[in-house]
């Protein structure tokens, strides 16, 4: 086998370890904790997020100005989830960053901006892509907790918790702007409806 390079980033030869039959498993660092830690629920909901982010980018008629900014936030979940894989007190880890919220901030701004001012609760739904979107927004949500709890109980960067809740703003504008992309009405909100 050749030596890894510097930049592959893993080396998998063998999918299956059978280190976790016990219920642990390791850590970024390589320290051994509980399956049942609050970091995994964390980068576990990360990881349900990503998938749903693969998800929508596989649905037909996806708009194509969605599809590079969703690539690019499905490199950053990995960022995110090795982030909250590894004790926040590692030096030197991979960690969410100030300039990853910020671009998250802009894509907001960019596709916002064209839709119209909301004026009732959206219902999720409409379009399929936005119906995925929406689903991914919710997974997003319980990631945050998910990442909150972690906090709470082990402690992580908190930039990690910020990019997502950033994210699920950015979810649930690009939901909005599927379905005004292929002139879907919105579901709304009818209370007592």
């Amino acid at each position: 086998m050749s030596p890894r390079r510097p930049d592959e980033p893993v080396r998998l030869t063998r999918i299956y370890t059978r280190g976790g039959d016990a219920g642990e498993t390791s850590l970024g660092d390589g320290s051994r904790v509980s399956k049942l830690d609050a970091r995994l629920a964390a980068f576990g909901a990360v990881d349900e997020l990503n998938s749903q982010l693969g998800l929508a980018l596989a649905a037909p008629h996806l708009p194509q100005p969605f599809r590079g900014a969703l690539e690019q936030i499905q490199n950053e979940l990995f960022d995110v989830g090795a982030d909250l894989s590894v004790p926040v007190e590692s030096e030197g880890r991979l960690r969410t960053t100030q300039a990853q919220v910020d671009e998250l901030e802009r894509l907001c701004d960019v596709f916002n901006e064209p839709l119209p001012e909301l004026k009732s609760f959206v219902l999720p739904g409409g379009s399929e892509v936005a119906a995925r979107l929406h689903v991914a927004r919710a997974v997003c949500r319980r990631a945050e907790r998910d990442s909150l709890a972690a906090d709470v109980e082990r402690g992580v960067n908190r930039l990690a918790i910020v990019y997502l809740n950033r994210l699920s703003d950015l979810l649930f504008i690009l939901a909005r702007a599927a379905n005004a992309a292929v002139g879907q009405d919105e579901p709304l909100w009818r209370p007592g409806g």
